[in-house]
């Protein structure tokens, strides 16, 4: 590798990755209780949870749920409807003053089997909700997603500079090799390197579906401006159907489900909201396997005659958007994969720290014993606060007189 390119490339890792690496590590220590935020919620009471009932207990139809919902806040209209994704035995209702979009809401929680309204605690406190918003948005909205969205990327560039420039670095070193022999800062250093090179993968899988994850409400708008505007065009303008003279809930989801065999329902919503068109309920069906189980199949049905209008697919930039979720949460696999997540995770946490830990005794006056004895190890030129790290640009050339470190 020539000189020239060497130092643009070190230049690209060091800034990106001390630019980023303070929010990685707040990312990875949010991320580590919500890749068990189901589990937890369980055990701290927060989660709604429905009476054990013997299996096989028919479910009460749609209607009468959507009904059951409605009559604890009669004045507003339902306007989306949601089956639980762990327990199917409830269902989620969204309540608001009129159809169009709101931050005025009340979600109401129904048993499907007996109709008892189930409480929720509330959504917008504790300690999983101040993780969540911490690791989604930073407590400030489209902008602070925006923002960690764009240090993922600077995460993404670091991993990748830093892979370019591991090898020369490394050339005369045994893969994974800790010096056990040298200073407590090389060892610290050492295994700076191997955990950042053994979670690379999973670092640039994750650190790249959260980038993708952070342009979720952009993407979503862009569908509904591009092309379901398109597809609803025709029904523009008119009113909304009124709930007198629609057609059976319960009917209308079985042909939606008939129409697209082997799917389950994960959403509704209702006429004249931001999903669906005055004239139609649409519902979002997904897969039934853990892999398709996040892939979404809308289906347009005429809220008057029951009648399917519409099944148009999904773009894929949509489709990429609901591939990366579950990729960076790992919850796709159930606890093994919850397990493993985890452990990556406490891996690049200790990358994380022991990057800071390095950087800053790099910046610390040493004695002249010690960089006589250290100087074939060479001062950090790259920030050893890599963010991800992964391959951090700790030059192991014993021959060189200086060399990038991590």
């Amino acid at each position: 590798m020539r000189t020239s390119t060497l130092r643009t490339w070190t230049w690209l890792h060091k800034w990106s990755s001390l630019v980023c690496t303070v929010f990685m590590l707040l990312l990875c220590l949010t991320g580590l209780p919500l890749i068990f935020h189901h589990e937890i919620g369980h055990l701290l009471g927060t989660e709604v949870e429905s009476k054990a009932m013997p299996a096989g207990t028919p479910h009460l139809s749609l209607d009468e749920i959507l009904k059951t919902a409605n009559t604890r806040h009669p004045e507003r209209v339902v306007q989306f409807a949601s089956q639980g994704e762990d327990d199917k035995n409830i269902w989620f209702v969204t309540l608001t003053p009129t159809p169009a979009p709101t931050e005025d809401f009340k979600s109401i929680a129904v048993d499907a089997r007996t109709g008892e309204i189930l409480e929720r605690p509330p959504v917008d406190e504790g300690f999983m909700w101040i993780m969540f918003k911490l690791h989604v948005d930073l407590f400030a909205g489209l902008p602070g997603t925006l923002f960690l969205g764009f240090m993922g990327l600077l995460l993404v560039i670091a991993i990748i500079s830093g892979v370019v420039l591991y090898a020369p670095f490394m050339r005369k070193l045994e893969f994974g090799e800790v010096r056990r022999d040298r200073s407590k800062r090389v060892k610290w250093l050492d295994l700076h390197n191997l955990l950042g090179i053994v979670t690379l993968v999973w670092a640039l899988v994750v650190g790249a579906t959260g980038v993708i994850n952070t342009w979720a409400d952009l993407l979503v708008k862009y569908w509904q401006y591009s092309e379901l505007s398109v597809l609803l065009e025709p029904y523009k303008g008119q009113p909304t159907v009124p709930l007198a003279e629609r057609a059976s809930v319960q009917q209308a989801m079985e042909t939606a489900m008939a129409h697209t065999p082997g799917m389950a329902v994960s959403f509704l919503a209702f006429p004249g909201t931001s999903f669906s068109s005055p004239h139609h309920t649409t519902f979002f069906l997904r897969g039934d396997a853990p892999l398709t189980s996040r892939l979404l199949q809308p289906v347009m049905v005429d809220a008057k005659s029951g009648v399917v209008t519409a099944a148009p697919k999904l773009p894929w930039y949509l489709t990429a958007l609901l591939v990366s979720q579950p990729l960076h949460f790992g919850d796709y696999g159930g606890m093994p994969m919850q397990i493993i997540w985890a452990l990556l995770d406490i891996a690049t946490i200790f990358v994380l720290g022991s990057g800071l830990y390095l950087w800053f005794k790099r910046r610390q006056p040493q004695s002249q014993n010690n960089r006589s004895g250290e100087e074939l190890v060479g001062e950090p030129g790259l920030s050893a606060a890599t963010a991800q790290v992964i391959a951090s640009t700790a030059a192991r050339s014993l021959s060189a007189p200086q060399r990038p470190g991590a």
